[in-house]
């Protein structure tokens, strides 16, 4: 009995598979050397470059170059000269804490401003910055460079207006007037004194009489005192009032609070009333100011 042919088995009349043949690595070729001319040096042979299979790329490095080619150096990158931002001021994201003299990162930059003189005034005088009076007979304005009769005009008219202002000159023109005023019967008020000072020094008391000395001098000096006394009390208590309100008003046109004027009335307290006389004094010397304009009436 015949066996089936085996197909793994070569057959005998059948020609065995050909293996191909591995790829071999071509010679490198070179090229015969060439005779230098007479006269020239000699040419070295060239020789080709030495075939070199591409290599794969490795992640995560550099990649070197092939051999034999001129390496070529890293890109250096230098840090920036200035962070993100504008120049002087932090980093995008951090705090910018401001420097002496400069404003914080966000804050609108504004430029310098330009530093103005004080205004300077003149003298006060009609119209102008100080709104002074043109005319005399304008109660509601102060009147600069007032004469005496003007002055003591528009006292007697302002008699117990506290409201406006008042200038130097009016005020002083007063102050005059009222001690002239009140001169004549502090006159006879001290001859008054003096006469009663006279007769009590020379009253004599006389046994072999039935009387006593002279009182005619006594009598004619009591007659002097009352009178004084009388008329230093009205002449005072009729100036009280307009005299207040002068000075109030001179306050006023010094820029100072009018009720100020009352430390006058500090003259009657013992040791220490010298302290507010002082002080309404300074204060009516000082000069006119544009902010007393304040206190006018507004016109109509």
């Amino acid at each position: 009995m015949t066996n089936p042919p085996n197909p793994e088995s070569p057959d005998a009349g059948s020609t065995p598979p050909q293996q191909p043949e591995s790829a071999q690595p071509e010679a490198p070729r070179y090229s015969p050397p060439q005779q230098p001319e007479p006269g020239q040096p000699p040419v070295p042979p060239s020789y080709p470059a030495p075939a070199v299979a591409p290599q794969q790329p490795q992640y995560g490095h550099p990649q070197q170059p092939p051999y034999g080619q001129p390496q070529q150096p890293a890109p250096q990158y230098a840090p920036p000269a200035q962070p993100y931002g504008q120049p002087g001021q932090a980093p995008y994201g951090q705090p910018a804490y401001a420097q002496p003299g400069q404003q914080p990162y966000g804050a609108p930059q504004y430029g310098a401003q330009p530093a103005y003189p004080a205004p300077v005034y003149g003298a006060p005088g009609p119209g102008g910055p100080f709104d002074g009076a043109t005319d005399p007979e304008d109660l509601t304005r102060p009147l600069y460079g007032a004469t005496f009769g003007q002055a003591i005009k528009r006292f007697f008219k302002q008699y117990a207006d506290f409201n406006g202002r008042a200038s130097r000159s009016e005020y002083w023109w007063v102050s005059l007037f009222v001690f002239l005023v009140q001169l004549v019967p502090i006159i006879l008020l001290m001859v008054g004194l003096i006469g009663m000072g006279i007769s009590t020094s020379s009253y004599s008391y006389d046994p072999y009489s039935y009387g006593y000395g002279s009182a005619a001098p006594a009598v004619g000096a009591i007659i002097l005192l009352v009178i004084g006394a009388i008329l230093t009390g009205l002449v005072s208590l009729a100036l009280l009032i307009p005299s207040f309100a002068v000075g109030w008003r001179r306050f006023h046109d010094a820029n100072f609070a009018g009720p100020l004027y009352l430390l006058s009335l500090a003259a009657a307290i013992p040791y220490i009333g010298w302290v507010g006389s002082v002080v309404v004094l300074v204060f009516s010397l000082m000069p006119s100011k544009v902010e007393g304009r304040r206190y006018d009436a507004p016109r109509a």
